[in-house]
């Protein structure tokens, strides 16, 4: 009874700390089935909506302030990757519908489906009291996420680094155990494994989104497909860019394997 009680709170923890993502994914799939406002752009009707609810979650304090921070700073990081990934000479996707808030061929709610990677990431940090033994130097992480964010753009240009990064970042987090709470026993696991859970998820949100005519690809152009798994591989390096972001801004606990972390020793 003990495991099904735990594993319950874990699912409605995390169901918060997917508040954001959830929302917009519903949204994305009601509004690609029935769309009723003539007047507003559908793009347009996402991105206040996302606005409206950013709002009432800051309200109802379902949301902390450094949370919403977090969600601005990648809706700026996301938004420079997109002008540049939706640019006519590049065209590594496109958004088919009409919109009023935008830039270029950008319609300005993209960056809040970055921002929900970031905000689930920041909302999952503090409930379930994350902790870390072998996390590398953070100047070494940060400098990896930088040549991952270069390597967005300049694959179009360069050959393609991501399986070097991908190595280089098995190699500086293949030490790494990330500690979590449910309750109020410990539980762990190689952080690697949990990127890599994050990142499989947010590809099957991503079929629902391209299905949703949300964007598409050029192989969906014609007729929808799903996502290659090969898309595996960029959203876990946008998971590794998006955890050590957030890292900048929280607490890296670090405790040494088998030590009790201060909650615990209270």
């Amino acid at each position: 009874m003990s495991f099904l009680r735990e594993f319950w709170l874990f699912g409605l923890k995390q169901a918060y700390a997917c508040l954001f993502g959830g929302y917009l994914l519903l949204l994305m799939l009601l509004t690609s089935a029935w769309y009723p406002i003539e007047a507003m752009h559908r793009y347009d009707f996402i991105f206040l909506a996302a606005i409206l609810f950013q709002v009432v979650l800051l309200i109802t304090r379902l949301e902390t302030v450094r949370e919403a921070l977090v969600i601005v700073v990648f809706h700026l990081v996301a938004t420079v990757m997109e002008l540049f990934k939706t640019a006519d000479a590049i065209g590594s996707w496109v958004y088919p519908e009409e919109f009023i808030f935008g830039i270029g061929n950008v319609p300005l709610f993209t960056g809040f489906m970055y921002s929900a990677v970031g905000s689930y990431i920041a909302r999952a940090w503090r409930i379930f009291n994350f902790e870390y033994s072998g996390y590398p130097a953070k100047h070494l992480t940060v400098f990896l996420v930088l040549a991952i964010y270069v390597n967005f753009f300049s694959h179009h240009f360069l050959p393609d680094a991501r399986w070097a990064l991908l190595l280089l970042t098995l190699f500086l987090f293949r030490r790494t155990t990330i500690y979590f709470r449910i309750i109020k026993t410990p539980r762990q696991m190689p952080l690697l494994l949990g990127w890599f859970l994050v990142a499989l998820f947010i590809w099957f949100a991503e079929n629902i989104a391209t299905y949703a005519n949300i964007w598409i690809y050029p192989n969906q152009s014609a007729q929808w497909s799903m996502v290659p798994l090969a898309k595996l591989s960029s959203w876990y390096l946008l998971m590794l860019l998006s955890f050590v972001l957030i890292s900048l801004i929280n607490d890296v606990r670090v405790r040494e394997p088998g030590a009790k972390s201060e909650s615990e020793s209270g």
